[in-house]
């Protein structure tokens, strides 16, 4: 084990943890002055259940043996087959225990994202029970099936390749947001009101810390304080102050003014779009893809929610479900062997960009057919959506008793 690059790893973990707070940020300032709470706490209450969950079954389901390539074993339940100083099966230089961590943090954040989705619409109680079912039905199984030894989709299998979560956290989370509202359905009004942004400097904020906590979700994914760690980091700030940009002169040449919110937005497209590719691509290739995502995600919002009339209220599908795919794509094209030893169809790897297309259509499928398991098993204990009255008043009142400002009293 390395020192080095056990503490590069902790590191990395706590910058990763600091992204859900941060999406809690983010969310809370896109969403509406009597929901603020509510969107908050849709990422708060996912520490808490997300780690103990992860303690008692996640690790295991996703990383502890092999189940038809599909999902782990319960060998490791509890953490309880390893001395506290073993070294990982995934990675020697590390502590068994840090391993655990880095990777529980990814199931902290994703299911987060899902909450963006849905935003405004959904019991609290359904959205408790829904990401725990969710965890279990669609996050363990994909990430053993990406990156557990023996995966369906990884080296062992398809061959697909996704360097720090774009099918695992991205593609899961973007598309299972947009099953679970369109089983919602769209926000009373959805059709008659504009988008109303509460607070913006709340939105600046969450993107400030994502943007920081990623350098430690893309290039903690190397699991060593090396080069390869180093390329993650420049190709994760390249893509996404290119997505930043495109994003930004597509509002000026549209509305001739630029705007915060979009700029904000953008940062979180060149994300979610390097994020597959931030150890296989070269710099330049990083560039091409967060300048491209802009108007990926830019205009697949609008057709999502202008042409489709689907009602992914804070855009995660539009974001992370668009932006994770694009990803996937553009790595298969531009993996550089000289990198991380995978070849992409720039560098004349044919069968590297076919793994891509049937990784990220296997992960679609997972993510399309648990989601729909798990609205069928929450429906069991509670109703999906709150009562139009609920919702009117706002959820931070109906579903939590708070206000995040006490001289509130409209409904905006």
């Amino acid at each position: 084990m390395n020192t080095g690059d056990t503490a590069f790893v902790i590191v990395s973990a706590a910058l990763v943890f600091i992204m859900t707070p941060g999406l809690g940020f983010f969310y809370g300032g896109l969403g509406r002055r009597k929901n603020v709470v509510n969107n908050m706490m849709a990422s708060i209450f996912i520490l808490g259940l997300g780690i103990v969950l992860w303690f008692l079954f996640g690790y295991s389901l996703s990383f502890s043996g092999n189940t038809y390539g599909v999902i782990g074993t319960l060998n490791d339940v509890g953490l309880s087959s390893h001395a506290f100083d073993a070294p990982s099966p995934y990675a020697a230089n590390l502590p068994f225990l840090v391993f655990v961590v880095f990777q529980m943090m990814f199931a902290l954040i994703t299911p987060a994202i899902i909450t963006g989705a849905v935003a405004g619409r959904m019991r609290f109680k359904a959205l408790f029970v829904f990401i725990a079912a969710w965890s279990f039905i669609v996050y363990y199984p994909l990430a053993h099936m990406v990156w557990g030894e023996g995966g369906l989709l990884g080296a062992a299998g398809l061959g697909s390749i996704d360097f720090a979560g774009g099918n695992v956290v991205h593609i899961s989370s973007g598309v299972s947001g947009l099953v679970l509202c369109l089983f919602l359905g769209r926000r009373h009004g959805y059709e008659h009101t504009s988008y109303r942004v509460h607070n913006i400097p709340f939105v600046a904020l969450g993107m400030a810390l994502l943007w920081f906590g990623w350098f430690g979700f893309n290039a903690g994914s190397a699991l060593g304080a090396n080069a390869l760690a180093g390329h993650a980091f420049m190709t994760t700030a390249l893509a996404t102050a290119a997505g930043l940009l495109s994003w930004m002169f597509i509002d000026v040449a549209r509305k001739k003014k630029p705007n915060l919110i979009s700029a904000c937005t953008g940062v979180v497209a060149g994300l979610v779009a390097i994020t597959p590719g931030a150890g296989f691509v070269p710099v330049w290739a990083s560039f091409v893809i967060g300048l491209t995502a802009g108007p990926v995600c830019y205009y697949g919002i609008m057709v999502v929610k202008q042409k489709l009339k689907i009602d992914d209220a804070l855009d995660a599908f539009g974001c992370h479900g668009l932006g994770g795919i694009w990803g996937g794509l553009m790595t298969g094209i531009f993996a550089d062997p000289a990198i991380n030893g995978a070849s992409g169809l720039w560098f004349g790897n044919v069968s590297q960009f076919c793994a891509q297309i049937g990784g990220i259509a296997a992960s679609i499928a997972v993510a399309v057919i648990g989601s729909i398991i798990c609205v069928y098993i929450t429906k069991a204990f509670s109703e999906l959506r709150v009562s139009r009255r609920d919702e009117q008043v706002g959820l931070d009142y109906t579903q939590h008793g708070e206000n995040a400002y006490p001289s509130f009293t409209g409904l905006d």
